[in-house]
């Protein structure tokens, strides 16, 4: 009787991966919760490079723009450099807007990589340079582009008016002249630099002109601002008209929106309120512009002065 042959198993080959991939990723802050969003972008795109047998993670590209750098772009050069060395093949990020922060720097990026022959694809928008004529795609990135860079807009936007609502806004402890930070960064009164405040506000009450102001701070070796030691007329000008002084500070004035922040007390004052007004009401009485009855503005015939 024959004896029964030995089977062996043999398993089949595993597919080549031939195709290197690099990850590109990229947030605008190093807030937490920026940090983590990076994270998320990491994990996804790596996950949906072991979904595909050919494909060989080679490297993962991280860029985080601070306030200090600017659009930082330093992984994104040496993710360039890799591809002008062939090793890599294809690139993947997250959206059109991981690529830069306006249309042209994404299409500057897009192009760079077309010409390189390295197949990028925009996952998030699923948009594939293998899939889509290379015309459409540059209508379709600069739409998109577009499109985002708005809502970033409008995002931004939003977030401080509600930073604004909600009185955290660091806008409410902007330093000016007078005031000083304590530890914990909010406004106190600088003692030695409030006290010039207070005597220019008397200065004008008492009669004299800007130009007046001036030559009496010079006379009194009294320095500016930024340390010169002759002031300028807007110098004081924007002394006479910041509400900050009376301990308020008023948020988004000069927006076209309707919508404004008026944070009552949200520092100590160094002018009074009845201070403040009596002196727009003495430079509402010594400008040269006025309204007639039907809204026209018009100069008055003669000007207030009181140089000396």
């Amino acid at each position: 009787m024959p004896n029964n042959p030995k089977v062996h198993y043999i398993p089949a080959n595993p597919p080549k991966r031939e195709k290197r991939v690099g990850i590109y990723c990229r947030v605008s802050t190093n807030s937490m919760e920026q940090i983590q969003s990076l994270t998320i972008q990491v994990s996804h795109l790596t996950r949906l490079t072991a979904t595909v047998p050919q494909w060989l993670l080679s490297d993962v590209y991280m860029d985080i723009a601070t306030s200090k750098t600017g659009s930082s772009r330093k992984e994104f050069n040496r993710m360039l450099e890799d591809c002008k060395s062939h090793k890599l093949e294809i690139v993947i990020t997250k959206d059109v807007s991981r690529f830069g922060r306006d249309t042209v720097e994404v299409l500057d990026a897009f192009n760079q990589l077309r010409t390189l022959g390295v197949r990028v694809i925009f996952e998030g928008n699923s948009l594939d340079t293998a899939n889509t004529s290379s015309d459409l795609m540059v209508a379709v990135i600069e739409s998109i582009a577009q499109a985002e860079n708005e809502s970033r807009s409008e995002n931004i936007k939003w977030g401080i008016k509600q930073r604004a609502a909600e009185g955290t806004s660091k806008l409410y402890d902007r330093k000016c002249y007078g005031y000083k930070h304590n530890e914990n960064g909010h406004l106190v009164i600088d003692e030695e630099t409030a006290k010039n405040v207070k005597l220019i506000y008397d200065l004008y009450l008492s009669g004299q002109s800007v130009v007046g102001i001036i030559k009496e701070l010079a006379k009194r070796k009294i320095l500016s601002p930024k340390g010169k030691e002759n002031w300028n007329k807007r110098s004081i000008e924007w002394i006479l008209s910041n509400e900050k002084y009376t301990g308020n500070v008023e948020l988004l004035k000069s927006s076209k929106s309707e919508v404004h922040y008026l944070a009552s007390g949200s520092h100590p004052a160094i002018i009074s309120k009845e201070v403040f007004e009596m002196v727009q009401m003495e430079k509402g009485r010594r400008s040269n512009v006025v309204r007639d009855e039907n809204g026209v503005v018009k100069r008055k015939d003669s000007k207030y002065s009181s140089k000396k």
